[in-house]
């Protein structure tokens, strides 16, 4: 597992229990996937998506290395950011 993989698997298993399970999830394959909720394994992240895609799917499972970016949609405070180990202030303290 690259170090960006390595990357993604720690972020997703670690959580902060205080911020919503669901966002948006950018792929390496261009596609922007609206979320509710997810599960993690060892190699692979399982999103469920809030409607089904237009073949009928809800759920995707892919390896942590197609993951490129993450967009979370609630509005969060600082210290749920901090969590994530982000620091330093932040605009909205």
């Amino acid at each position: 597992m690259d170090v960006s993989a390595r990357s993604w698997k720690g972020f997703f298993c670690t959580w902060p229990s205080e911020i919503a399970r669901q966002g948006l999830l950018v792929t390496s394959f261009g596609e922007q996937v609206s979320f509710s909720g997810f599960m993690t394994s060892e190699t692979f992240l399982l999103i469920e998506r809030k409607t089904p895609d237009p073949v009928g799917a809800r759920a995707i499972i892919l390896p942590y290395d197609e993951v490129v970016a993450l967009k979370i949609t609630d509005v969060l405070k600082p210290k749920a950011l901090r969590s994530f180990g982000f620091e330093g202030p932040s605009a909205s303290e």
